[in-house]
């Protein structure tokens, strides 16, 4: 059967459920549901059976709440908005951030410019056994990478300090809004407390986001630091963005070594290397786990975490960073547990404490430029002997322990020098083992009493007088032009007579000491005083043989060495030779020892003879060593403001004074008291396990006849004559002075 009139139909399953039909029956047309439909679909069909297809009639859309609508439209205007103003925002701040991490970049140095960043050098002090003792200046013990350092050093810094180190861009978000929550939670400003920091953060902090020290913008160098800790939102962000810079620039291992070569870590240490050396007398290669842990404790507070300033407290700290180790893998639980039942200990030269005192004076007699402003790392020599240091050091423990009274505030000072002026030892007040202190042993001036007094016979011997003449002790005025009268009195307010210059030295008699003086003059003891090295005014009144002139216990020890060594000055000195670190080369030796001669030989000997007789017949008894035979002189000032005992051996002169810092007067302290006990404490100490030597000293030629004593009056005119006739000699020897 033909079909040309109609098209043919789509080649389309016909709805299955078509509108107004029903499952199976036919469709609206009345055609049968397997009727071929139209091909076209369209109006051009036969009639109203044609097989068109109605359009289903939409169903009526619901008419939505008119306050939903407004609600929901306004929403979505708002946050149209909010997106445009955000993605622009968004670009401005991307493109403002990346001219900021550009700008820091272009400003980058090679990392090898980075790694010592102090403003000035470092001292280093070595005694006279090659160890070194002490430490001045920003140490640096030279530079360390990530990779040169112990793998435990390494890990406790990371662990403690930024365990992300190797994941984050240089900042850490989370970081900085846990450091946030907590400052708020303790009552704090956000940026105040807990940082949240990076170790890439505090690179750039240490780096003062590469601003330069220059002295010309700040007052100092503190106020520089202090300028680069600060903690402003400004501040903070630059630092982000120099973080950033870096993290382009540098690896994470470099950045990580410029951390730990530019941190400071207690002690005068900057850096791991120096750390290592300063406190476990190693290098950062060689740290164990628990001296690591040490080490990276220290930098959250270096200053009050430094074993050297706390050993306990900073071991606590050290098992802090030992767990958190464990905790991140860093180590295992049996070497965690190692660790802990093994904490570190400081080295034996950091744990000493010695020689503070001494390493401050050699510091202040050495050149500026290679001392307190050095720029270079220098290594110094020094005089010191630690043996000899302990000694004095314990000798003043010794007697502040057991003879001084409780809540005394009286100070003290020794010196231990040799004949050359090589100063051995110093303690320079009654706290032993401190760095900075005031040094009494130096810097105080006090006034000498009776030790003055063998300048005077040393003057007396060098003109040719003996040991053995005689002068009387008696009540004694004289006029001093412009003060009137003057009436000085022996300490004792008594009176032995007629005695020997060797009697009155030994019992430390005035009146017989003014007579000398006045008679010798009292220039030419001013010179002698000088010439051994009394470098302070010395009081040029009769009052100056009562030793009312002021001295240092340094320039009156170096003055007695002068007597033990034949009669020749010497220059205390401490500092044997300088150099820089890593090089041989000297570049200054020693300033001090021994200069030109004073009195002579036979002079100095018979004066070493009568100084014996103060130890074994005089004030000075308690000095006495058993076996050992000892000089020296006891000295009061007035008042008993000041109390001196100064003496030697064969090999060591030792030198102490005892007084308060306000120069109130002592109670019940004589220079044959306390000070004669420290001394023998001290050279008890010092001489131990050595050879016994006899004293240099010259035994004077006893004289022939010894006069029989006269009367008073009968010896008067005599005395007169003699002492004009000796007057007149030495001006004939003076060339008529």
């Amino acid at each position: 059967m033909s079909d040309s009139g109609r098209g043919k139909g789509r080649l389309v399953a016909d709805r299955r459920y078509p509108n107004g039909g029903q499952k199976g029956g036919q469709t609206a047309t009345g055609r049968s549901q397997g009727a071929r439909p139209s091909r076209s679909g369209s109006a051009g069909g036969a009639g109203a059976g044609s097989g068109r297809r109605r359009t289903p009639p939409r169903r009526p859309a619901k008419r939505r709440n008119f306050l939903v609508a407004f609600v929901l439209g306004i929403v979505s205007f708002v946050l149209s908005i909010l997106w445009r103003i955000t993605w622009r925002v968004t670009a401005v701040v991307a493109v403002l951030l990346a001219l900021g991490v550009g700008y820091f970049y272009t400003k980058l140095p090679p990392v090898t410019e980075l790694l010592d960043g102090r403003a000035r050098g470092s001292v280093t002090l070595i005694d006279r056994n090659g160890a070194i003792f002490a430490w001045r200046g920003d140490q640096f013990g030279g530079a360390v990478t990530a990779t040169s350092v112990s793998k435990h050093l390494k890990n406790a810094v990371i662990a403690t300090e930024d365990k992300r180190f190797y994941h984050h861009f240089g900042v850490s978000p989370r970081g900085v809004a846990s450091a946030i929550r907590i400052n708020l939670a303790e009552g704090r400003g956000p940026l105040s407390g807990h940082g949240g920091s990076t170790i890439t953060q505090q690179t750039a902090k240490l780096l003062c986001i590469g601003v330069e020290y220059d002295p010309s913008a700040w007052k100092s160098e503190a106020d520089y630091v202090s300028d680069c800790r600060q903690s402003s939102l400004a501040r903070k962000g630059k630092e982000a963005l120099y973080a950033m810079a870096m993290e382009l620039k540098y690896t994470k291992d470099e950045i990580l070594s410029i951390y730990l070569n530019r941190a400071y870590m207690g002690g005068g240490a900057y850096g791991a290397e120096a750390a290592a050396e300063r406190y476990f007398g190693k290098n950062a290669a060689t740290l164990n786990p628990q001296e690591s842990a040490i080490i990276a404790g220290l930098l959250t507070a270096p200053s009050t975490l430094a074993p050297t300033a706390d050993l306990e407290r900073s071991q606590k700290r050290a098992a802090t960073v030992l767990r958190l180790m464990r905790d991140q893998g860093f180590l295992s639980a049996a070497e965690e547990e190692q660790a802990q039942a093994h904490p570190a200990t400081l080295s034996a030269e950091a744990q000493a404490k010695t020689g503070g005192y001494f390493a401050d004076w050699v510091m202040s007699t050495g050149p500026e430029y290679f001392t307190r402003d050095t720029m270079e790392d220098v290594v110094i020599r020094t005089t010191l002997d630690p043996r000899l240091q302990k000694a004095a050091e314990d000798a003043m423990n010794e007697v502040y322990t057991s003879k001084v009274k409780e809540g005394s505030k009286a100070e003290a000072a020794i010196v231990v020098m040799s004949a050359d002026g090589a100063v051995r030892a110093m303690v320079g007040g009654r706290k032993t083992g401190i760095s900075g202190g005031f040094n009494r042993a130096t810097q105080a001036k006090r006034q000498t009493g009776s030790a003055f007094k063998p300048f005077i016979y040393a003057t007396a011997l060098e003109l040719g007088h003996s040991p053995y003449d005689t002068v009387v002790d008696e009540p004694f005025c004289m006029n001093i032009p412009g003060s009137g009268q003057w009436c000085p009195q022996n300490y004792s307010k008594s009176y032995k007579g007629r005695v020997t210059m060797t009697d009155a030295l030994a019992h430390s008699l005035n009146i017989p000491a003014v007579k000398i003086s006045e008679l010798v003059g009292r220039d030419l003891v001013s010179k002698v005083a000088s010439g051994f090295g009394i470098k302070s005014e010395l009081n040029t009144s009769p009052a100056m043989a009562l030793g009312t002139s002021e001295a240092s216990l340094l320039e009156m020890t170096g003055a007695y060495a002068g007597i033990l060594n034949g009669g020749s000055a010497v220059t205390p000195y401490g500092l044997v030779d300088l150099r820089l670190k890593g090089d041989n080369e000297v570049l200054m030796g020693t300033g001090g020892g021994i200069r030109e001669r004073v009195i002579q030989p036979e002079a100095a000997g018979q004066l070493i003879w009568m100084m014996e007789h103060v130890v074994t017949e005089g004030t000075g008894g308690r000095a006495q060593l058993p076996g050992r035979e000892v000089a020296g002189k006891t000295g009061t000032s007035n008042d008993a403001r000041d109390a001196w005992f100064i003496g030697f051996t064969a090999d060591y002169v030792v030198g102490v004074w005892m007084g308060n810092d306000d120069n109130s007067p002592l109670t019940g302290v004589t220079g044959g008291g306390l000070p004669a006990e420290i001394w023998r404490e001290t050279m008890l100490r010092v001489t131990d396990g050595t050879e016994v030597k006899p004293l240099p000293d010259v035994e004077p030629e006893a004289p022939q006849r010894v006069a029989q004593p006269q009367p008073q009056a009968q010896r008067e005119p005599q005395r007169v004559r003699r002492d004009n006739i000796i007057q007149q000699v030495i001006r004939d020897l003076l060339g008529g002075r």
